[in-house]
Formats: C-alpha cells, structure tokens, sequence
C-alpha cells in the first residue's frame, strides 16, 4: 500500500479498571445477564472491530440498527451446515437450477444494507428467484433458507423479517435434538406447515428444492435424514 494511501487506525483506548485479572466475575452463573446493551458509540466501534480482527464476525447481525452476535457456532453446528450445503449444492447447483451458499448477508436494501440485516446459514437462490445479488448480499427474499438453531439464539424472532422478504421456505433445524419446522410463505407471511420431532416421524417435502425432511435417530444419536423427491437416487443421513 502506498504511504499516501495508507490508512492510520486510531489507538485502542485503554480503560481503567479496578478489578484485577482473573477476579471472579461479579455475577454467579444463574445470575447472568441473557443480553448486554452498550450506549458507548466508541466502545461499540472497538469491540466490533475486535470481532472483526479475530475472524468471528461471520454471522453477526445488524437487526434495525441493534448489532447482534450470536452464540459461537460449534462444531457439530458447522458439520451439519456443510453437510446440508453439500447435498444442496448436488442437486441445485450441479444441476443448473440455481446456487447454493453457506451464509450470506440478506437485507430489504440495496443501498444503507449494513443497518438490517440477517445472514442465515444456508442459502438457496434459484435461477428464476426474485432476490437480487449485490455482490455484498443479498436484496429480497431468497427462495430457500435454513436456520440451524443453537441454544438461547434467536431464529424465531428472525421470521417476521424473513416473511417480509418473501422467503418462499424456511427450514429450522434444532442443533441438538435435530427437531424440524418447515415454514412456507403463503403469499402474507411464512407459516409452519409441518414438523419432525420423532424417530420416524413424517417426512417435511420441500416445494421449492427437490428435497424431503426428518429426523432419524441412530444409536440414541438424532440426526438428519435427506431424500431425493423427483425420482433422481439420493437419500442421507446427516
């Protein structure tokens, strides 16, 4: 970079404090806050950046102005949104139907995005789909998403905004118990249409991806299992 051009960051304030490190926190763990709300802009500013800085920024939120995190995605987390990824990748974007990522941004604007914002995990645009790619994100509902949902998130409060968008589908999937809602967009907003809470329990058919839904537990281990609908083999247990 050249010195002209070269960008100076200003100095992290430094704050005082009058705890030691490693003092025991000053709430007991029952006791513990379930939100922080900070009102100091430069506080925000650097913590953001240290987020940014750290790489653990991916699936952090602006909600109207509100910068969300949410908690850290785990490993099991992970798996199962690149398994699902994989198998969404096969048969829509091998197929010429449309692209497939693993997270991205998804606003209502194409311009002033960063101040509403959501970014699901995984996120199916199909060819003859409304939603507008801005290269930084995307502008309107895509046709297909899913939200694998973690302990004490917020998915739920995430689909009014999605129903706005026009998402035609949304699939939940709980992280731990691998329960299942289907949402589908009924023309007003998205409404369940059907869930998978039990070891065999009935299948959830997608009417946007070529793909079915349910639970399945092995072993005393509750995973995922995937089917083929349009007659082509393909069927996994994620």
């Amino acid at each position: 970079m050249q010195t002209a051009t070269k960008v100076t960051r200003k100095p992290k304030r430094i704050r005082k404090t009058s705890h030691p490190a490693g003092a025991r926190s000053f709430f007991a763990e029952h006791e513990m806050p379930t939100k922080l709300l900070i009102l100091d802009r430069e506080l925000i500013r650097e913590l953001i950046q240290d987020r940014r800085d750290r790489g653990v920024d991916n699936y952090d939120e602006v909600w109207e102005g509100v910068y969300i995190v949410p908690p850290i995605a785990n490993v099991p987390h992970q798996e199962l949104v690149l398994a699902l990824c994989v198998i969404l990748f096969n048969c829509v974007t091998l197929e010429g139907r449309g692209r497939v990522f693993p997270g991205v941004n998804v606003s209502d604007r194409r311009v002033g995005w960063k101040w509403k914002f959501r970014a699901p995990d995984v996120v199916v645009l199909l060819d003859n789909g409304k939603a507008v790619d801005c290269r930084t994100h995307l502008m309107g509902g895509p046709d297909f998403l899913i939200e694998v949902q973690s302990p004490r998130d917020q998915t739920e409060e995430k689909i009014p905004f999605y129903s706005q968008l026009g998402v035609r589908e949304l699939l939940v999937i709980q992280r731990d118990s691998r329960q299942l809602q289907l949402y589908r967009h009924d023309g007003q907003r998205l409404i369940p249409v059907g869930s998978s809470t039990f070891q065999g329990g009935k299948w959830l058919v997608s009417a946007v991806v070529p793909l079915a839904f349910r639970r399945k537990v092995i072993r005393g281990n509750p995973l995922t299992e995937v089917q083929r609908t349009d007659g082509v083999p393909g069927h996994w247990t994620v």
